[in-house]
């Protein structure tokens, strides 16, 4: 698929949620694995980067997903589903996190110590809950990131918070610390999306 440098504003006005896909149009696995890894540059948590991802490509597991996910057309016929995961113990991975931080020289090894150790302190202690509101919101950030820069590639999107989350973490056998928040088709639309309106400024937005 041919792609084009767009300006921001382009991308993100021309970035709509597409319900109707080209089901012979096959992305590659390197292809979306480089709109996941540019997509990792959003900001998170104390940089804990609690997402995880679940790519489904496997036709016949799309089909079983599409039941779970309440018989949304595009779960099978978009050419993958990348499903956005949360890791409610995000900070197990701080001691990794934070040495490459030194090594990529981002920090010295004094703040590195101090950023762990206020770690280990802090996020153990958090209620669950807690713990799976900041990674659901970091999951927010990325996700809205990997739309944008896969429309900025050429590629279509639609972000679905619409399925059995109790029912997706059975079948795909989730670790008890990951849990799923949101689906994202992926690939090239076969119809425009609906344009859809925005609430006025006046009406979201207080200046004090």
């Amino acid at each position: 698929m041919t792609t084009t440098t767009k300006d921001l504003y382009t991308i993100m006005h021309e970035r709509k949620s597409v319900r109707k896909y080209e089901s012979t149009f096959k992305m590659t696995q390197a292809q979306l694995e480089e709109i996941i890894k540019e997509a990792t540059s959003a900001p998170s948590s104390s940089n804990l980067q609690p997402w995880r991802f679940l790519v489904i490509q496997d036709e016949e597991t799309k089909k079983e997903l599409r039941t779970i996910a309440n018989n949304q057309e595009q779960i099978e016929t978009s050419s993958a589903v990348i499903a956005v995961l949360g890791d409610a113990e995000m900070y197990k991975n701080v001691e990794k996190i934070y040495t490459q931080n030194v090594s990529e020289g981002h920090m010295d090894d004094t703040l590195k110590d101090l950023t762990i150790n206020n770690t280990h302190r802090l996020y153990p202690s958090l209620p669950l809950a807690v713990r799976q509101n900041i990674a659901s919101f970091d999951a927010g950030l990325i996700s809205m990131q990997l739309m944008l820069i896969a429309k900025e590639k050429g590629f279509d999107t639609v972000p679905m918070g619409g399925f059995d989350k109790v029912k997706f973490a059975e079948r795909f056998e989730l670790p008890e610390n990951q849990f799923p928040i949101v689906l994202i088709a992926i690939g090239k639309a076969a119809a425009p999306a609906y344009g859809s309106s925005r609430l006025p400024l006046e009406d979201i937005a207080r200046f004090i």
